[in-house]
């Protein structure tokens, strides 16, 4: 019998003008990026948490510390990978990883195969089992004045049950 939880992740990051956008490990063109401990890559955040939080290992924050400075500038490629390696030392495999992002620009359609592709990595799951998806806010709140961008995921973990 196989043993499935879900996670749930949420991440938001100021924007900053002229600062590097690093999105799904994809760094976009834009006239302002996210602003934060680590590159700030919203998606890969809340992916993480997502992760944590189905295998009940906390979350983010409690094991990459933005008053860390071993993790200041860190690739949140590196952050996803390290996750992925908690997840496997508890018996965990990814089944699916669902992202959404909500920020005004840049369109990122483009983008998110590049962006499947650097998340396969890290997991060590299929391209075809992650989704990523992205609205705006319809230029409401934070997100519509380009002060922040947020993103969602939600992923399924599976192991064998004891």
């Amino acid at each position: 019998m196989t043993k499935i939880k879900v996670g749930f992740g949420f991440d938001v990051h100021q924007l900053r003008q002229n600062h590097p956008f690093i999105l799904g490990g994809v760094n976009l063109e834009h006239t302002s990026g996210a602003y934060g401990h680590s590159d700030a890559d919203v998606m890969l955040h809340a992916i993480c948490d997502a992760l944590l939080g189905a295998a009940n290992l906390r979350d983010i924050g409690y094991h990459f510390s933005n008053k860390d400075d071993r993790w200041k500038g860190i690739s949140s490629h590196v952050l996803l990978q390290h996750v992925v390696t908690m997840l496997a030392e508890k018996g965990w495999q990814i089944g699916n990883i669902d992202a959404m992002v909500c920020l005004e620009a840049p369109k990122i359609n483009p983008h998110i195969p590049a962006m499947q592709a650097n998340i396969a990595q890290a997991a060590g799951i299929s391209t075809d089992d992650i989704s990523i998806k992205a609205t705006t806010n319809e230029q409401l709140g934070f997100i519509g004045r380009e002060e922040g961008v947020v993103a969602y995921a939600v992923c399924l973990i599976e192991r064998k049950a004891d």
